[in-house]
């Protein structure tokens, strides 16, 4: 059976920008509908079933938080996410208190607001669209199942908690590439902050420990970027 496409309501008032998000989201199995105007977005989202709405804050004829404001009162469960230029704090509170899921400051990483959706729906209980995640890795000597947050090496089996088997797991998918911090913070931690960014390197430098045995197997710290898993003379299925 296929998976249910999610639909995105984005309402977005620049042509050129709601135009390249919407191509870029559509690019990742979405179903989105731009509209211009909070006008055109509140009739649209009357008329349609949608998953998560994309408001931006300035808009005309009728800005983002009214919108907001009227889609809560259809349908109170609606996740929200605002794009603004914005970055005020009364602002970010008035959105949040509207019953925002998440709120980005434009301008930002496509990429970053693709793990805030997928992460905003996983709280709402939706389903996203991630590829099938194998049972099994292979990380040099190592096997890592991460269903079962199981990390064996020469009989011995190591128990990984929650967020360092979702870790580890991030690394195995861009294995020799550089994983972005701010999209494991986005995608783990469900914030980017001085705090969250601290506690990551903690579970990093556990990982580092757990991997030790196979000098074949490295973490590596890239500086201002993110973290690679590197594999030297190895395979990783």
């Amino acid at each position: 059976m296929s998976e249910k496409v999610l639909n995105i309501l984005l309402a977005e008032d620049d042509p050129n920008f709601g135009i390249v998000l919407k191509d870029y989201l559509e690019l990742h199995d979405y179903n989105v509908t731009l509209c211009k105007d909070g006008c055109l977005a509140i009739t649209a989202f009357r008329k349609g079933e949608f998953d998560l709405c994309i408001l931006d804050v300035m808009m005309p004829k009728k800005d983002g938080f009214t919108l907001a404001r009227e889609i809560k009162k259809l349908k109170p469960e609606a996740p929200l996410i605002f794009l603004t230029a914005k970055s005020m704090k009364d602002d970010m509170l008035e959105g949040f208190k509207i019953g925002a899921d998440d709120y980005i400051t434009k301008p930002f990483d496509s990429e970053v607001l693709l793990y805030k959706i997928k992460a905003v729906l996983n709280r709402k209980g939706g389903q996203t669209l991630e590829k099938a995640v194998p049972a099994e890795y292979t990380i040099g000597r190592y096997r890592f199942l991460h269903k079962l947050r199981q990390l064996h090496h020469n009989g011995i089996e190591q128990r990984l908690s929650p967020k360092e088997s979702e870790l580890l797991l991030m690394l195995c998918q861009h294995l020799n590439d550089v994983l972005p911090r701010e999209i494991a913070l986005q995608r783990i931690w469900h914030e980017d902050n001085y705090f969250t960014a601290r506690s990551m390197d903690v579970y990093i430098a556990k990982l580092r420990k757990y991997l030790k045995e196979d000098p074949s197997v490295e973490i590596i710290n890239i500086h201002g970027q993110g973290y690679r898993l590197c594999i030297q003379n190895g395979v990783m299925l």
